[in-house]
């Protein structure tokens, strides 16, 4: 594997579009933003991270929860904030699309 590149397995939910996310689905590969903290008494984010969400099924749609496999480049302090359980945000620039929950880690 990859030494450059942490893998997981997580629960994958998009919101739905009245509130606030896409319009339409995702395929897999996807590469949106990834987002683990935010500013304190902030909506506004510490960092983003690149991480890739892979998937079997052709989309998923808003509204819809998956189980899917997240792809990150490690860099940044990102190893410290994979951890079984722990939430983090999918964002497309400023917008908060989706959420997940990472359910397994499969390489560090």
């Amino acid at each position: 594997m990859n030494s450059d590149v942490i893998e997981i397995k997580a629960k994958l939910t998009l919101y739905s579009t009245e509130n606030g996310g896409r319009k339409t689905g995702i395929k897999t590969n996807y590469r949106p933003n990834h987002v683990f903290e935010y500013k304190e008494n902030s909506s506004d984010f510490v960092t983003t991270y690149i991480g890739q969400i892979e998937f079997e099924k052709e989309w998923i749609l808003p509204n819809e929860t998956e189980n899917v496999k997240v792809r990150f480049l490690k860099h940044q302090n990102i190893s410290e904030l994979v951890e079984k359980g722990r939430v983090w945000w999918i964002h497309e620039g400023p917008n908060k699309i989706g959420e997940a929950e990472i359910l397994e880690i499969i390489s560090e």
